[in-house]
């Protein structure tokens, strides 16, 4: 397993490119499996079941994608995994996969004394504030011959108004947050060793 950190945000295009050609190496043995944390620059991207109501003000580029999903927006401050996993290798079941990505991210955030919780019927990893309950990370999934692609987003400390130009996941009724709008300081480095620590914890 290799683990790849970079330093500087990363082109959505470019990102989708190295993704691609990584899980297709994987596919056909010719390379082992990735973990990837980036950042992109500011933007959205919409998933298959995306509908184009829920893009309330186009104010960053816009991406279509082939993972699952509805509307997310990327940018600074937000841990982005691109997770390149063989499943045949492992476990070739989607949905046992799909809730692995949403352990690692509750124990991730466990690390940080944040309970991060699944919600029936709603993607993602949720915080429960008081009466209401803010959306902490994204996870979108896409798998090709049994090579996963895309993976979770992590809020750490983006600018939340960028959220506004669209409806997250498609789900008007919450907000969202992040680690330090929760009033956790952490670095980004920081949160790159506890998504390791959890990764071995979940993945093995």
């Amino acid at each position: 397993m290799e683990w790849k950190i970079s330093d500087r945000p990363v082109s959505y295009p470019e990102a989708l490119a190295q993704m691609e050609a990584r899980a297709a190496a994987i596919a056909e043995g010719a390379a082992g499996e990735q973990i990837w944390l980036l950042e992109h620059p500011a933007i959205y991207t919409a998933g298959t079941s995306a509908k184009d109501a829920d893009l309330i003000e186009a104010r960053f580029p816009v991406y279509r994608t082939g993972r699952g999903g509805q509307f997310t927006y990327h940018g600074p401050g937000q841990r982005v995994g691109y997770a390149m996993l063989d499943l045949k290798t492992r476990k070739p079941d989607v949905r046992a996969y799909v809730r692995d990505l949403e352990q690692w991210l509750i124990d991730t955030l466990a690390q940080f004394n944040v309970k991060g919780e699944r919600r029936e019927g709603r993607v993602g990893i949720w915080v429960q504030r008081g009466l209401r309950e803010d959306k902490i990370a994204a996870l979108g999934v896409r798998i090709k011959r049994w090579v996963t692609l895309h993976g979770v987003a992590l809020n750490v400390e983006p600018d939340l108004t960028h959220f506004s130009g669209i409806v997250p996941c498609g789900v008007t009724a919450h907000g969202v947050t992040s680690l330090a709008d929760l009033g956790i300081a952490v670095s980004m480095a920081d949160v790159d060793v506890a998504l390791k620590q959890s990764f071995k914890k979940v993945f093995g």
